[in-house]
């Protein structure tokens, strides 16, 4: 036994361990009681509770959401009713359920009303009562149903994020994720309606004619056939459509086509039913991107929107397509599609064999057929791999806008569109999975279309504002703070246009230069 002198501590050794025993007061310490403070009364403002690093404090820092006020001027009364609950804090309620996945905006309003940090991002007080869970959807049925008011603030935090740098759209990625409808699967109707006709049906009939009369045959004259199928529809939400991908459990689900940056700032969205295929909604998706933030350099999608069209549509707009690798659909055991060569000069076919498929037609669904001579094929050796055809002919199908697909598939080895394809797990998948792991959206508690568009929104706006929020405060910068100064600018302008730079001019007219006024 061992005693430090200095602290009274007394020290046993045995072996290779060391025990020590404290002195009595500091055991009594150990075994001392916290005092109740649950009563106490205290005087603290809330602001001094939340954290200085708290997500709410950044996204505060980076955005004033009075401008939703001027989005929503024209949907309250000036003059008339009761006054209403403030629509800044409406929409910011919703935002603290999509930035923290809050399932239920029941389930937000409870949080919310315990949560400190919450009620400062509210500007509520510590007893103040807050809104009544039903608030916003009476609202959202009196106001905002049928308006674009989530869409424009959308776009708002978008242009902030522009505005700072943060978005990179050189390259853009499209594709779409589904999110389960709540809609019971077993309750629906089966119905038989019309398909749509293709937006690209009309250019595609004109291309055909064209094509046929280079080739010295007949025009195809327009027939109204009315193509119908069978679908079911919920009963619950008919808007939603049954989803049956990749043999994954049958239910109802909405599709979210959404395209972003490289940096994985969301750029444009469109919500339809899942039986909807994600080639149909390119176009619109792609036309909000360059609404909003310019033609891109680069695309890069997946297999699903490989097809001739809309990689036509993509080179038309002098844009370069990224796109995987799909392998040929042949039966095992049969020679592919590549192992015969197409002669563009003389528009046809040279089989492994050097024989010649000549042109026949082209069809109503934009495919040229290219046929085989029977003679020569009777008794070709390799038949039993390239076609099993009772008269021993061969057929090719192209499709009149086969070349770009080709083209797409040639720039598909260069490094760039390899580099580009890449970053897609890294930016649009991202984005997926931060939308249904992060931000409560795997399944939906909304049904219709339109909420659902509303829903959408909003919660790649929470994403979008969080990225930003995050990425300024590690950078040390605060956009606010330089809004303060813009009226000292002001006025610095006005007192060099009104007394500095007509001296500096009357200066000049006596022989002398000052450079730099010209560029203030």
């Amino acid at each position: 036994q061992t005693v430090d002198k200095i602290s009274g501590t007394r020290y046993y050794e045995k072996g290779s361990l060391f025990f020590y025993e404290a002195k009595e007061e500091r055991r009594r310490k150990m075994l001392s009681k916290k005092q109740d403070a649950r009563h106490q009364i205290e005087f603290v403002s809330i602001d001094q509770l939340v954290p200085k690093d708290h997500l709410l404090r950044k996204i505060e820092r980076v955005i004033d959401f009075s401008f939703i006020y001027d989005l929503v001027k024209d949907k309250y009364s000036e003059d008339h009713g009761r006054p209403s609950i403030d629509p800044v804090v409406l929409i910011k309620i919703l935002f603290i359920q999509y930035l923290f996945g809050i399932p239920s905006i029941r389930r937000t309003i409870s949080e919310i009303k315990t949560n400190v940090a919450y009620r400062w991002f509210l500007g509520y007080g510590l007893t103040e009562e807050i809104p009544h869970f039903s608030t916003f959807s009476q609202n959202y049925i009196r106001r905002f149903k049928g308006t674009d008011i989530f869409e424009k603030i959308f776009t708002k935090i978008l242009e902030e994020a522009i505005r700072h740098g943060l978005v990179n759209a050189e390259e853009v990625f499209i594709d779409s994720t589904h999110v389960k409808a709540s809609a019971n699967k077993k309750k629906y109707t089966k119905e038989i309606i019309e398909k749509e006709a293709r937006t690209y049906q009309e250019k595609l009939e004109e291309e055909i004619n064209k094509d046929r009369e280079a080739h010295g045959k007949k025009p195809l004259k327009k027939i109204k056939t009315i193509k119908t199928k069978e679908v079911k529809v919920s009963k619950t939400d008919p808007d939603s459509g049954m989803l049956n991908k990749n043999e994954k459990e049958k239910c109802f689900a909405y599709s979210f086509h959404t395209a972003c940056d490289k940096n994985g700032f969301v750029l444009g969205v469109k919500v339809t039913a899942a039986n909807v295929h994600d080639s149909v909604m390119f176009e619109e998706v792609l036309e909000e991107v360059e609404k909003r933030v310019g033609k891109p350099k680069a695309i890069a999608v997946d297999a699903g929107y490989k097809n001739p069209y809309i990689l036509k549509t993509i080179f038309d707009k002098e844009i370069i397509p990224a796109v995987p690798y799909t392998r040929p659909m042949t039966k095992d055991g049969f020679m592919k599609k590549y192992q015969y060569v197409y002669d563009e000069y003389y528009d046809c076919y040279i089989c492994p064999q050097n024989e010649i498929l000549t042109y026949v037609t082209t069809n109503r669904e934009g495919y040229r057929e290219y046929k085989s001579n029977p003679e020569k094929c009777r008794n070709c050796p390799l038949r039993e791999k390239c076609t099993q055809s009772k008269d021993y002919t061969k057929r090719i199908f192209r499709h009149i806008w086969e070349g770009y697909v080709e083209e797409a598939e040639h720039l598909r080895h260069t490094p760039y569109c390899k580099e580009v394809y890449e970053r897609r797990k890294e930016t649009i998948e991202r984005v997926f999975a931060d939308m249904k792991e992060k931000h409560g959206l795997r399944w939906t508690t909304l049904r219709g279309k339109e909420k659902l568009s509303m829903q959408a929104m909003l919660v790649f706006a929470a994403m979008n504002l969080k990225k930003m929020a995050t990425w300024l405060w590690r950078k040390g910068i605060s956009p606010l703070d330089t809004l303060n100064f813009y009226p000292l600018f002001g006025v610095l302008k006005k007192i060099l246009s009104r007394y500095i730079q007509p001296l500096f001019s009357k200066l000049g007219k006596q022989g002398l230069k000052f450079c730099f006024v010209n560029k203030l």
